[in-house]
C-alpha cells in the first residue's frame, strides 16, 4: 500500500462530540452575558487559542473573557458527557481494523488536551484503536497551523507525503495540507466543501467509506 499512515482528527471525526463543543460554547457565551450565534462556533472548530481569542474579540469586543467562557464551556460540556457518554462515529473501527491489517501507522491529532482526549476515546470504547495521540495545545501552534500534523508524521517516523490526514474541519484540513499530508475530508453536518475544495485529495461521507478510497489511490498515488 503507497499510505504509510494515517492521522485522525478527534472531535467530529471519530467521535460525535463537535456539535456538543457548538452547543456549549454558545451555552457558556449566554451565562457569560454573550450571545454567539452559530456561524462563530462554527469558526472555532479545532481552531488555535490564540486565532481564537482573536476571533472572539474582534467580534464581541475586548471585554470578552475567553479564558472564563472556555472554562465554562468545558464545565458544562464535561457535565454533559458524564450523564450522557459519548458516541463514536460510523466506521471506526472498521476503518482502522483495515488499517492496521495493511500495516498503516496510525495516530491521532487532536486540539483537546490529552487528558480529556484519552478519556472521551475511553468513554467511546475505541481507545485501544489509538496508540500514538498527538495534542495541538502540547505545541507552539494549534489548528490551522501545520504543527500538530508534522510532529504526528514525526512520531510515525514517516514523510507527511506518506500520510493521509482524515478531518472534519476547515481549520484542520489547512493544517494537514499545510504539513504535506493528503488530507481527505469526512464532512461532520455542515456544508464547507468550497472553502477546502482546491486542497483536498478527496471527500467521502464517512470514515467507512475510506477503505474503498484508499484501495483505489493504490493506482493513483
Amino acid at each position: 500500500m503507497i499510505v504509510k499512515g494515517a492521522v485522525f482528527d478527534m472531535d467530529g471525526l471519530i467521535l460525535d462530540t463537535e456539535k456538543l463543543y457548538q452547543r456549549f460554547w454558545r451555552e457558556a457565551s449566554s451565562i457569560c452575558g454573550y450571545e454567539m450565534p452559530q456561524t462563530i462556533a462554527l469558526q472555532l472548530r479545532s481552531l488555535d487559542k490564540n486565532l481564537a481569542k482573536k476571533l472572539l474579540n474582534d467580534f464581541f469586543g475586548q471585554g470578552y473573557d475567553y479564558n472564563a467562557v472556555k472554562q465554562e464551556r468545558i464545565r458544562l460540556m464535561s457535565d454533559y458527557i458524564n450523564k450522557n457518554g459519548i458516541q463514536s462515529k460510523k466506521g471506526v473501527r472498521e476503518l482502522v481494523d483495515y488499517l492496521r491489517k495493511n500495516n498503516v501507522k496510525i495516530a491521532v491529532a487532536t486540539a483537546t488536551n490529552y487528558e480529556r482526549a484519552n478519556q472521551h476515546l475511553t468513554l467511546a470504547g475505541v481507545r485501544e484503536c489509538f496508540d500514538n495521540i498527538i495534542c495541538a495545545c502540547e505545541l507552539p501552534h494549534g489548528k490551522p497551523y501545520p504543527d500538530v500534523y508534522l510532529f504526528a508524521c514525526e512520531k510515525l517516523e514517516l514523510n507527511p507525503k506518506e500520510c493521509i490526514a482524515l478531518e472534519d474541519s476547515p481549520n484542520g484540513i489547512k493544517a494537514a495540507y499545510g504539513a504535506g499530508c493528503i488530507p481527505i475530508l469526512v464532512p461532520d453536518g455542515d456544508n464547507f466543501e468550497e472553502e477546502v475544495s482546491d486542497i483536498i485529495y478527496a471527500r467521502v461521507p464517512s470514515l467507512a467509506d475510506v477503505p474503498k478510497l484508499l484501495d483505489d489511490m493504490q493506482t493513483k498515488l
